[in-house]
């Protein structure tokens, strides 16, 4: 974008300016500490100038927004035309309360749900499972049959919203029961939007919930594609989740590596399938965490679109513009909330919202002030709420599309994050011999992944610990008086009294010889290898309930045990 000639007097002006005007200023006052880095540990420089972006090819780097390479947008007009989906987090007790708050959400504003799933209901057991116990309703709805669905969405019109579910393991048996439900409603399969996360490999690598090993639950979420590929278009059944291995410690460049491995594992496995990839990749989506540092969360997103779109192109021959545009929904950093002044958590949040928007996000979710102590309150959904509207009404930063584009500290920091995480992926497909694929699940028998994350983490803590990475109210700023805020109570007694009736109810009404004849089919689908999702779909609909289903599924493919050590 320079010539030599202006590149030259750049350089001989920057000189000019640190001699004369930059060191007798540091030598008479210095700067405020000697090292200045993100919260990943990537050290930014005091100032940037186009000399380091000297090789920036505005064309092939940039481009335009809505044409590759995406780095400044997925479309044309960005948030000129609509805004981001304003999809907040909710679920909890029983379906009867997360409908309540649902309908709570709908009419402050949101644009989008998200249902957050108990504990049981995301390892695949049922309320009355003795591993439940303690655990219903707890930190999500639980969610048993299609009944519990049929109560969730009460009121609502799954042909008019678009629903989001944060979870795993048994993904498929939810979205099984959302088709289900979408076909007692009446509404077209085909219309059904949302997304299912559904993304078991960053299970292994840094979440931990799993149910049968790592190939035949990747076998599970291509089948899941593939069935939503045929019949529900709109839907997306995968949510490439690099939040997850953000909040398990990781660096920027870490998530953005590692989730992009993992989306190009699912890639590989679909192509297997014998899928073309233009028929299943403009249905695939991310994730993605959004944390404190502003700018390294911006030049992430802009370099993971970047790579996407050139990756697809070169390495699977994607030839549709769907196919190579990279959308992702982005969640504030639950893992930066602090218990100490939680008030402080609006400032973070807001900022974390902030970079997701600059950074082109679909959709967002920013985090409740109080979540660091309980389930948010009303009143603490409608700030977290009124944070993105404020944003999106208020700040201008939805007018502009890709306004920091064409910073020199934007550019040079996607630049680095880009060639950072390239090595990262060359390495992962180095250790598959040629398939990102197998590279990521060599890399997970081995704890390759563990080890990455875990040495980031505990180089992260020790910087806290040593006072070099500020926590505002936590390790400086800090308060004797408490400030606690109001929390939400839930009655967990009473919600899981209540989900025991309900399955109680399930099982003696439905018809016991139809849901062992779609078990038993289901069951020699997965032994044949055949797609489950359909059989799963006819399970939901005689009212199997989640327990039974991932039961086959066990019996089948044994439970999962991990055995990666983390010593190097």
């Amino acid at each position: 974008m320079y010539d030599d000639d202006e590149l030259s007097q750049i350089r001989e002006s920057k000189s000019r300016w640190k001699e004369e005007t930059l060191d007798p200023l540091l030598e008479a006052h210095g700067e405020r500490k000697e090292r200045f880095a993100t919260v990943s540990n990537l050290e930014v420089d005091r100032l940037y100038t186009p000399d380091d972006v000297a090789d920036l090819d505005y064309e092939a780097d940039l481009g335009f927004p809505g044409e590759e390479p995406y780095t400044r947008g997925p479309y044309p007009t960005m948030y000129r035309g609509r805004t981001w989906t304003m999809r907040q987090f909710a679920g909890f007790g029983t379906a009867e309360e997360t409908n309540e708050r649902f309908h709570y959400l709908i009419d402050e504003g949101q644009t989008g749900l998200s249902v957050a799933f108990d504990m049981p209901a995301l390892m695949g057991k049922d309320s009355d499972d003795p591993l439940s116990e303690g655990e219903v309703g707890k930190e999500g709805v639980a969610v048993d049959t299609l009944r519990d669905m049929e109560v969730l969405f009460d009121g609502i019109d799954v042909g008019e919203v678009s629903t989001s579910f944060t979870i795993n393991p048994s993904a498929a048996v939810i979205y099984a029961m959302y088709v289900a439900l979408a076909d007692q409603q009446g509404v077209p399969r085909e219309e059904v939007r949302g997304t299912l996360q559904n993304d078991m490999l960053k299970e292994f690598i840094a979440q931990k919930e799993w149910v049968v090993p790592p190939e035949p639950s990747l076998k599970v979420v291509t089948d899941t594609i593939e069935f939503a590929v045929e019949e529900t278009p709109k839907f997306s059944p995968v949510s490439i989740s690099g939040y997850h291995i953000r909040e398990a410690g990781s660096t920027a460049v870490q998530e953005l590596a590692f989730t992009l491995a993992d989306g190009f594992a699912y890639v590989e496995d679909c192509l297997d399938r014998g899928l073309e990839i233009d028929s299943f990749a403009p249905q695939l989506s991310f994730f993605f965490n959004s944390h404190n540092s502003i700018f390294e969360e911006v030049a992430k997103f802009r370099a993971g679109r970047r790579i996407y779109a050139r990756l697809m192109d070169e390495w699977y021959d994607a030839e549709r513009p769907e196919s190579k545009r990279m959308k992702f929904h982005t969640q504030t950093a639950g893992q930066s909330l602090t218990a100490q002044q939680p008030l402080n958590n609006v400032a973070r949040v807001t900022i974390q919202a902030l970079a997701g928007v600059l950074g082109g996000t679909q959709s967002l979710h920013t985090n409740s002030f109080d979540e660091a102590l309980a389930l948010p309150s009303e009143e603490a959904v409608r700030v977290a709420l009124r944070t993105q509207q404020i944003i999106a009404e208020e700040s201008g930063a939805a007018d502009i599309v890709d306004p920091l584009g064409g910073s020199f500290a934007i550019e040079a920091l996607t630049d680095e994050t880009e060639r950072r995480t390239m090595e990262y992926l060359e390495e992962i497909r180095e250790m598959g011999e040629g398939s990102v694929r197998d590279g990521v699940l060599r890399g997970i028998s081995e704890g390759y992944f563990h080890r990455e994350i875990q040495d980031a983490s505990y180089e992260y803590q020790e910087r806290v610990d040593r006072g070099e990475e500020v926590v505002v109210g936590v390790n400086r700023y800090t308060i004797e008086e408490d400030t606690s805020p109001e929390v939400l109570h839930v009655d967990e007694q009473a919600a899981a009294e209540r989900q025991f009736e309900r399955l109680e109810e399930v099982k003696e009404e439905r018809d016991d010889s139809a849901v062992e004849t779609c078990l038993s089919e289901l069951q020699s689908a997965v032994r044949d290898g055949e797609n489950v999702m359909p059989y799963v779909v006819d399970a939901v609909k005689a009212y199997a309930t989640m327990g039974e289903i991932m039961d086959v599924f066990e019996a089948e493919h044994g439970r999962y045990q991990e055995t990666a050590g983390l010593a190097r």
